[in-house]
């Protein structure tokens, strides 16, 4: 029987949600990405959400850009769950154009930086 398919991680959507994050959360940078980090304070899964400003490029741009971070998001949720905490997964100009595997180590790093895992 084939392993069961990673289910994304649970999002956030609403504005509000994304200036909690930041205005109380922690920050953090790497190469290829920035994190933002708020501990919720229950054992739920993780809650992310993603953002890349415009400085970045066009919509097809952004949105490529997006779906590089959500699959990184994806796959590190499969293999090392994240509870307890609303991510802010902030893309950059370096984050479509990083290899992949680069890109979710800049993740890992991110995550310890903050404080998540």
């Amino acid at each position: 029987m084939p392993p069961e398919p990673a289910r994304p991680p649970e999002r956030l959507k609403r504005r509000a949600e994304f200036l909690r994050v930041a205005s109380k959360g922690r920050r953090t940078s790497v190469h290829g990405l920035a994190l933002q980090a708020l501990p919720r304070g229950d054992d739920g899964p993780a809650r992310i959400g993603f953002t890349v400003t415009k400085k970045v490029g066009n919509a097809v741009i952004r949105n490529r850009t997006k779906r590089r971070l959500r699959e990184v998001a994806r796959l590190l949720a499969r293999d090392e769950p994240i509870r307890g905490v609303d991510l802010v997964l902030i893309g950059r100009d370096a984050t479509r154009t990083r290899p992949f595997c680069l890109l979710m180590d800049d993740m890992r790093r991110a995550l310890s930086k903050a404080g998540v895992s």
